[in-house]
C-alpha cells in the first residue's frame, strides 16, 4: 500500500512539473486550483482551475 501511494504521488508531481514547464506559472496555478477544488469538494474552485488550464492550452491556437 505505501508503494502505491508513493507511486501516485510521484505521478502527480511529475504531471505538475510538466505543466509548469510547458505552460508556465498560469498552468501550474490552474492545476493547483483543480487539486484544491477536488480536495475541498468545491466545484467552483475546480471549475476556475479547469478554465485557467483550458485557456492556457487553447490560447496559442486562438491568437
Amino acid at each position: 500500500m505505501p508503494a502505491l501511494l508513493l507511486l501516485s504521488a510521484a505521478v502527480v508531481l511529475g504531471f505538475e512539473k510538466f505543466v509548469d514547464w510547458h505552460y508556465g506559472a498560469p498552468g501550474a496555478i490552474g492545476v493547483l486550483l483543480i487539486c484544491i477544488g477536488v480536495k475541498a469538494r468545491s466545484p467552483a474552485c475546480a471549475g476556475v482551475g479547469a478554465t485557467v488550464l483550458t485557456l492556457q492550452v487553447i490560447g496559442p491556437g486562438v491568437t
